[in-house]
């Protein structure tokens, strides 16, 4: 159902479990996404699939659904002869899908609209090296239409995720300023810098003293180090963290599979709240499963009496 409180209000009451990565869900529901579009191809294609695999996040106890608008770009669009109009209704619709899926508990679910980094419309995986060439004016002016038609549609914040580069931040949160919803800030980082090479310190201060930012923190990474990240986004920030790795296996970009052991441990949670996490969830090979048994983990240590 429809939160009655903002999430800024309920992350100072304590953690909530956010969903996992979409794409593997869908995929598992049978869907092709081998388009450069990605899972976006589908707000035209086969919504109910994405509102199905919303609802199978639901059902296993994530309270905050990410929609998916992650690769959905006018500009992308364009490119596959989608019309602006059509494309922005496109954007909309990736929040009233996820919406609907909220619906469908009597409990509290939020629902963050994706605003992902430039690379993701680029769809050569450039989203994990940043560095585009661009400056921080520019890649403001491509992120805010986007970001303009996400919050006109009512989400209860927005998620500028998998983000590479300080700079793209910075250009984000410009972007995103004055548009009336809130708004987390998470970077996709490696070796304890983001992925343009940058000390993470220096990231996270993007976000420091700016008050539409409810949450900082990182994904679509490596669960090594999630602990240490989220200790040092919370020092330098003074907000909650937010974090949702991958699984832990590796894409394989000239194969095009997965490689490697999944060393997602839903049990790492307990440690997480206690540096200071307070939206936890998985990204890419993270799926219902995997987040039932978070959502178990964080119900047992809100269960635990008070020391």
């Amino acid at each position: 159902m429809k939160p009655d409180r903002t999430l800024a209000e309920a992350l100072r009451e304590g953690p909530l479990v956010l969903d996992g990565g979409l794409s593997n869900q869908l995929e598992a529901q049978g869907c092709d996404l081998s388009d450069a579009l990605w899972s976006a191809r589908l707000l035209a294609d086969g919504p109910e699939q994405i509102e199905a695999a919303h609802a199978a996040y639901v059902r296993a106890g994530a309270r905050v659904v990410t929609t998916a608008a992650y690769q959905a770009t006018f500009e992308g669009f364009a490119r596959r002869g989608v019309s602006r109009a059509e494309a922005a209704r496109l954007l909309a619709r990736s929040v009233e899908l996820a919406r609907a899926a909220a619906e469908r508990v009597g409990q509290e679910v939020w629902v963050a609209a994706s605003v992902g980094p430039y690379g993701a419309m680029l769809a050569d995986g450039s989203e994990y090296r940043g560095r585009y060439g661009l400056s921080v004016r520019e890649l403001e002016r491509f992120h805010r239409p986007r970001a303009e038609v996400l919050a006109a549609a009512g989400p209860d914040v927005l998620a500028l995720e998998t983000v590479p580069d300080a700079d793209e931040a910075e250009a984000l949160l410009r972007a995103v300023d004055g548009c009336g919803v809130p708004v987390w800030l998470s970077y996709t980082v490696e070796g304890g810098r983001t992925r343009a090479g940058q000390e993470l310190a220096e990231a996270f201060a993007v976000a420091a003293g700016n008050d539409q930012v409810v949450a900082v923190g990182i994904n679509c990474c490596d669960p090594a180090g999630v602990g240490s990240a989220v200790e040092l986004a919370v020092a330098v920030t003074g907000k909650p963290a937010v974090v949702y790795p991958n699984s832990g296996e590796r894409w394989d970009a000239r194969a095009r599979g997965w490689r490697g052991d999944v060393t997602f441990d839903p049990s790492r949670a307990a440690a997480w709240v206690g540096a200071g996490a307070r939206l936890i969830g998985g990204c890419c090979r993270v799926g219902p499963s995997v987040v039932a048994t978070l959502a178990g983990v964080l119900a047992s240590g809100a269960r635990k009496p008070p020391v």
